[in-house]
Order: structure tokens, then sequence, then C-alpha cells
């Protein structure tokens, strides 16, 4: 899983047009990874003053606004993508648009759940 980073200082020193471009390039690296059959899927995340928290403790539920951990940047979207090894997986991550304004991390999916 590709998990992308983002912060509103990244997003809000962007223009209208850069904004665009960075949604063109989203674009246009789904259907790359398509095309090799290297997707699985991948979504943006809603703004993070829409994230719920939740814990449960004591037998009760705990619901809190924002996100668990105070950060400077938060996840604004993923990508799946089926690769043969770490190495092809950060190859891919390198192309997506946001690597180069905060971070994407690469992170096996687990298959023991």
């Amino acid at each position: 899983m590709l998990l992308i980073y983002s912060s509103t200082e990244s997003w809000d020193a962007l223009s209208g047009d850069e904004r665009r471009a960075l949604g063109s390039s989203h674009a246009d690296l789904v259907r790359q990874l398509r095309k090799s059959g290297e997707y699985v899927s991948g979504g943006g995340l809603a703004d993070e003053s829409l994230t719920s928290t939740v814990r449960v403790r004591d037998d009760g539920i705990e619901a809190t606004d924002g996100p668990f951990v105070e950060a400077k940047e938060h996840l604004a979207g993923y990508y799946v993508v089926d690769v043969p090894d770490r190495e092809a997986a950060v190859a891919i991550a390198a192309r997506i648009p946001d690597a180069r304004r905060v971070a994407v991390e690469v992170r096996p999916i687990s298959t023991q759940m």
C-alpha cells in the first residue's frame, strides 16, 4: 500500500492550476498502473478536519474529532498496488506527484488478519 501524506500548508500553497495538474498527474498514473496490471485500488481521503478517532475503553465508545496523532502531515490518499517486491513499490511511490511535496509511505499489507 502506498500511503500519500499531505499538509494543509502544502495544499494551500498550490494555485488552482497546480491542484488541477496534481489531479491530472494522479489520473495519468492510475491509467499507467492499470495498463501494467499493477493497480489494485486507490483513492483520496476527505479533509482531515472530518476525521473521527474511535477508542473503546472500559466498555464505552469514545469518538473524538480529528486524527489520532497531532501531526503536521495527514494521510490524504492511498494506492494499493500488486508488485513483486519493495523496490517496485518504491519506484511507483516515487512517481506519485505528492512525493515531491510531502511524502509517500510504502507499507506491505499484512495477510494475517
